[in-house]
């Protein structure tokens, strides 16, 4: 009996280690800007108001990748994020911010029809696929870009990151460890769940706990 507890405690402090260093390279990969040429800058889902105007988030997410976009390292923007045809989903939200601040019509494309990042994901590589685009830029919240940059490299495609920020320094500590331990465990879980280990009711769990990104 001895035994079995001493291996489950290492058990359990191998997963709290393996945690806290992923947890980490959250927050050191939102204090950076990986930015380079690409094919597309892609903004990832955030909040809508009531009201239809983007969230704050949203706001910053799209300010960010219009500034990318003047810079030349992409002619495309891809606007992910809520219902497909929703006239108040994230990315039609998104894509009419985008213009307002002079990005083309013609060049910013919708990736909805999704209701979480690995959707985002899915939905931006489909209009990718479609166009013969392989390689694309992630505008996201510093504490999330980890997370997104993992999810679209999951699914063939290859991302960099641009967060909104890279003065993690500012945002509230304990915020900031909340939200890089949470990115941190939808990884985690996120890769149970692609290994089939994961119970429909912890899988759906999941989904409310990180999509609604920081």
């Amino acid at each position: 009996m001895r035994g079995i507890l001493i291996f489950c405690g290492l058990l359990i402090a191998t997963a709290l280690l393996g945690l806290a260093y992923l947890a980490w390279q959250v927050d050191r990969l939102g204090g950076r800007d990986e930015a380079r040429p690409a094919d597309v800058i892609v903004v990832m889902g955030a909040r809508v108001n009531a009201d239809g105007t983007p969230g704050s988030d949203l706001i910053s997410r799209t300010y960010h990748a219009v500034d990318l976009w003047q810079a030349g390292l992409a002619q495309h923007i891809i606007c992910a994020g809520g219902y497909e045809n929703e006239p108040l989903s994230a990315a039609a939200v998104c894509k009419r911010f985008a213009v307002r601040l002079g990005a083309p019509a013609g060049q910013v494309w919708l990736a909805d029809g999704t209701s979480d990042s690995l959707g985002d994901a899915r939905a931006a590589a489909a209009v990718m696929a479609a166009h013969g685009w392989r390689s694309a830029i992630l505008v996201s919240h510093p504490l999330h870009v980890y997370r997104a940059r993992w999810l679209f490299r999951r699914v063939g495609i290859e991302a960099v990151t641009s967060p909104t920020t890279t003065d993690t320094a500012a945002i509230f500590l304990p915020a900031r460890i909340y939200y890089a331990v949470r990115e941190a465990g939808g990884v985690a879980l996120s890769t149970l769940d692609s290994l089939g280990a994961l119970p429909p009711s912890v899988r759906s769990r999941l989904r409310a706990l990180t999509y609604a990104a920081p």
